[in-house]
């Protein structure tokens, strides 16, 4: 299957993703603005949050996926991981990931791709998934099956069912978030609650 790289990818694409054996990830495409690949969201005190990293389109629109440069003119490390930290600080599984997750947000990346591809590597060692991955080496123009090319933007709508959220008491179960609202809510059985839900 053939997915497009994905800052912190939602439930959906991760669904996609456990269930596949060899999966290319396409890094050739001209890069799309407001989409997973830059764009991630997570559930704070008042509902649906988006966290954005900033980038820099080194060739203008026709800047490709793996061309993207990440800008550091914003803290927008320690402004996303305040963001998850106050989102999911009382979640049960947040002190069990937060070691693994924290490094991303201090570490510098130059580029985009290299920083999803390895946050991507650390969920599905999280997750126990087996995929193997490679990146394209070229734009995939033509694909022989419906579900062959998975470009998953932030606007995706599918409702997972239902799992236990700090803020759903007061406010709602938001389906389709970051991977990591299931991680800290659900921690181990993450895995499991993947390969039962259908996309």
């Amino acid at each position: 299957m053939i997915f497009s790289s994905a800052y912190l990818p939602s439930v959906a694409y991760m669904i996609e993703m456990i269930h596949a054996e060899d999966i290319v990830i396409e890094v050739c495409e001209t890069y799309t603005k407001q989409t997973c690949r830059n764009h991630c969201l997570i559930y704070g005190p008042n509902g649906k949050q988006t966290l954005s990293i900033p980038v820099i389109r080194v060739h203008g629109n026709r800047t490709l996926m793996k061309d993207i440069r990440i800008s550091y003119h914003q803290s927008w490390q320690r402004t996303h991981w305040r963001s998850i930290e106050t989102a999911y600080n009382n979640s049960p599984f947040f002190l069990y990931y937060q070691d693994d997750l924290a490094p991303f947000f201090q570490r510098r990346f130059d580029y985009l791709i290299d920083f999803n591809m390895e946050l991507l590597f650390l969920l599905l060692k999280l997750l126990k998934a087996k995929c193997r991955i490679a990146l394209s080496d070229g734009f995939i123009r033509d694909v022989s099956t419906e579900r062959g090319k998975i470009l998953v933007s932030k606007k995706s709508i599918f409702n997972n069912p239902p799992y236990p959220q700090p803020f759903a008491s007061k406010l709602r179960f938001i389906p389709n978030l970051s991977i990591i609202d299931c991680l800290f809510n659900l921690g181990p059985e993450t895995s499991d609650y993947l390969r039962n839900s259908i996309n």
